[in-house]
């Protein structure tokens, strides 16, 4: 998919006390900085202009700046996420956001969104309702997409953590999957490369201007990648692992509407 930019967040010291359910111990703070700047080297290969922003120590989860809004090809929607530890996230994208999109819309309380729920579809819109985005949430954001002449629709789930956890599309129809995703209808229509159970990590990656990058160690899955056609770029994401965050998690990119 093409992007022009991508805000980032470094990571900060109390990482480790980020939510993970992932049971692979503690980051290394100081791997988790060297793992994340050569991710941002990496979106700048692909051609991103990077907005790279300083660490926040009142938020060990916040260096996954993609659940705090979902940048559309029309607007910007700011979320709101499902983890009360991570709801304060949003006040500091916002003024950031304002300065590339004229057009913001929000999600409101009851409803819970975070981006990792949300996969862009060449402009339809996949919606994960899991235990960070809810249905009135999902319906918000729904509401939103068809505000600007564009659609999408929910999905429910049982095993991720976010849709995105498990399914990422690559473009030209081409989806990865994983877990439940594999037999489930909704995307029946698509040539999916299913990963391994052993591989799961694999199914979030990005596709970045042509080039798709992928969690190094997976190698059933990037050999599948490139056999559709797709050069790939590996990054070892091992410290981000252990905190349930993943290579689409790390970056908000969009095309700038200003």
């Amino acid at each position: 998919m093409n992007f022009t930019h991508a805000i980032v967040k470094k990571p900060c010291q109390n990482i480790i006390k980020g939510i993970t359910r992932a049971n692979l111990g503690f980051p290394n703070y100081e791997l988790a900085l060297a793992q994340h700047q050569k991710y941002v080297e990496a979106l700048e290969s692909c051609s991103l202009n990077v907005i790279l922003r300083e660490a926040d120590e009142n938020y060990p989860d916040s260096t996954f700046v993609e659940d705090t809004a979902v940048m559309t090809r029309e607007c910007a929607v700011i979320t709101n996420p499902g983890a009360l530890s991570r709801k304060g996230e949003i006040a500091a994208i916002e003024p950031i956001i304002k300065k590339y999109f004229k057009k913001i819309e929000r999600i409101e309380s009851p409803g819970t969104l975070e981006g990792g729920d949300v996969m862009d579809v060449d402009g339809f819109y996949y919606i994960g309702l899991s235990e960070r985005t809810n249905r009135k949430g999902a319906q918000q954001f729904l509401d939103i997409l068809r505000k600007y002449g564009m659609d999408g629709m929910m999905v429910g789930m049982s095993e991720m953590l976010h849709l995105k956890t498990g399914l990422s599309y690559l473009g030209n129809n081409v989806l990865m999957s994983a877990g439940e995703f594999q037999t489930n209808s909704l995307f029946a229509d698509f040539s999916k490369i299913k990963v391994l159970h052993q591989e799961t990590y694999a199914a979030n990656c990005i596709n970045i201007n042509g080039k798709v990058i992928v969690p190094s160690g997976f190698h059933e899955s990037r050999k599948m990648i490139e056999i559709y056609g797709f050069e790939t770029i590996a990054l070892d994401m091992s410290e981000f692992q252990k905190v349930d965050g993943g290579l689409s998690c790390l970056s908000l990119r969009f095309v700038s509407e200003i």
